[in-house]
């Protein structure tokens, strides 16, 4: 009867997948990697049984999957969704999800429409314990040495480290992401997050799916704790979020079974940090910059003050380029801005191989919350109070300068403009600059891909597809260089362009920073 019920549930789920537009490998056969005897084929025995051949055969006809051995309940297709465009909540959430199903393998892997796969994510710390059970129950369980979704130990209790942080046709090699823990971690960094704009959602999202870090306050004196949750659970760009979100009352909500408390003061210095056990402040209300102002965050208990914008004083770290140099009585810096993290990763390799005399930046930048929807006033910004969703606007940046800040060899070196476009989300990098060494445009895509492959992989990536900004859209890389879209002339001048989620690959960095800091300040310690 058991077997029964699985296989009704496969039929029902295969149905739904392909009502949905679904098509499931047909051409990759999955298993565990232990043999005969392995996890994969005690799966498929305890399914299928004496049915086997007819029931694969079945498979084949429906364009199924031959092996299929994640058993999904029919309420999670919406997870599936959010999972194939990138989201890395949703795959915690599919570990969960598997958790209770009737019959479970930790040693597979699922891609759902050829090319693309699941990459860049750390799985939650608590859901591999449970799959593990699980299989124990059902007496699945073997000396299984294979993969779940890339995972390097399936059968240990902490987090599981991905491949590459790109989705999934962007990737033109196997990378390491800097992101990637190993077991045994201490105990987490505690972070509070003071502004819930754009950064701080998904802050908050990408920190819920880290081993090593969790939110425990949101300060915000604009919202409500019901409007944090609205605000969590849905967004426009990056889907809905897959997870359990729940207000117990004016200041407590639950976010997948972990609590968040809320507080609305309007100064830095008036938020209860030190109560709540916050060890680092995200700064991402763009309104204190400054470390006058963010030091506020120090005296309410915080110990670490990391702010996700550009400073005039604060020392400034773009991650998989300087963060090496960072000094532990540092307690306020600056995450740089979402272009700075574009710009500086490329032009680290230029330099570095080539060498860059002169270089002109523009960034043709998505809409941000700043912006007009219509006309209006907008100060000594003109330009800038027309309708976004009406207008290319050129406008200033000081995200060129500011890699002579984290590069100081290109001090100087740098200048550019930006173009606001009325696209929600993705920008794209234009630099054009003269070369100190002679080299041709394929020196220069050489010199990068063994740039992603290596020392900056999963910061710095590389592509060589007809791709446009919609399909960067979740990449949590900080820069994607588009080898096929940059142009040379002659022997050192080239024009070079790379594109970036400005919102996901960006909060993404935040939370590495966080992570170096922490790892540094521990060991100094």
């Amino acid at each position: 009867m058991e077997r029964l019920h699985i296989f009704t549930a496969l039929l029902k789920l295969g149905k739904n997948l392909r009502e949905k537009g679904y098509a499931l490998h047909d051409d990759k056969r999955i298993y565990g990697t232990g043999g005969e005897d392995g996890l994969g084929s005690q799966v498929e025995s305890v399914l299928f049984g004496d049915l086997r051949k007819q029931q694969l055969t079945m498979w084949r006809q429906h364009r199924r999957a031959v092996k299929y051995n994640l058993i999904i309940s029919k309420q999670r297709l919406r997870s599936i969704e959010l999972w194939e465009r990138g989201n890395c909540r949703a795959l915690s959430e599919l570990h969960k999800m598997a958790a209770a199903s009737t019959a479970v393998c930790t040693c597979s892997a699922i891609a759902l429409r050829p090319g693309i796969e699941a990459k860049g994510c750390l799985t939650t710390s608590q859901s591999m314990p449970v799959l593990t059970n699980k299989a124990k129950s059902l007496n699945l369980l073997a000396s299984c040495k294979g993969s779940f979704l890339g995972s390097s130990e399936v059968l240990g209790t902490t987090a599981t480290p991905l491949r590459n942080a790109s989705r999934g046709i962007h990737s033109t090699s196997a990378q390491t992401p800097i992101t990637a823990k190993k077991s045994g971690s201490k105990e987490k960094v505690k972070i509070g997050i003071n502004g819930f704009g754009r950064i701080g959602r998904l802050v908050l999202r990408i920190a819920l799916s880290r081993e090593n870090v969790e939110v425990v306050a949101i300060n915000d004196p604009f919202l409500t704790a019901d409007y944090v949750h609205y605000l969590l659970k849905y967004d426009s760009t990056h889907g809905i979020y897959p997870g359990e979100v729940s207000t117990l009352d004016s200041n407590t909500l639950f976010i997948d079974g972990k609590k968040i408390v809320f507080f609305g003061s309007k100064s830095p210095a008036d938020i209860p940090w030190g109560d709540s056990g916050v060890d680092y402040v995200v700064e991402s209300t763009g309104v204190f910059t400054k470390v006058e102002k963010a030091s506020g965050h120090l005296k309410a208990g915080a110990k670490k003050v990391i702010i996700s914008a550009p400073s005039e004083d604060a020392p400034m770290y773009v991650v998989g380029v300087n963060e090496d140099k960072y000094s532990t009585d540092q307690n306020i810096v600056s995450n740089a801005s979402c272009t700075t993290n574009c710009l500086a990763p490329l032009a680290k390799v230029v330099h570095k191989e080539f060498g860059i005399v002169q270089g002109l930046m523009t960034t043709v930048h998505a809409t941000t919350a700043t912006q007009k929807t219509v006309d209006g006033p907008s100060g000594k910004d003109w330009r800038g109070g027309r309708g976004a969703g009406q207008n290319i606007i050129p406008s200033s940046t000081g995200a060129a300068k500011a890699v002579g800040k984290v590069l100081p060899e290109l001090n100087g070196k740098l200048t550019g403009m930006a173009f606001r476009v009325p696209t929600p989300n993705v920008s794209v990098v234009d630099l054009t600059c003269r070369l100190e060494k002679k080299a041709t445009y394929d020196d220069i895509k050489n010199a990068v891909k063994h740039a992603s492959e290596t020392y900056l992989a999963g910061i710095l990536g590389y592509t060589e597809d007809a791709v446009v900004s919609s399909d960067f859209i979740g990449d949590a890389r900080s820069s994607i260089f588009d080898a096929s879209a940059g142009i040379g002339l002659g022997d050192g001048f080239v024009k070079l362009v790379s594109w970036y989620d400005n919102e996901w690959g960006y909060s993404n960095r935040v939370v590495d920073l966080i992570e170096h800091i922490a790892k540094v300040t521990a060991a100094k310690k």
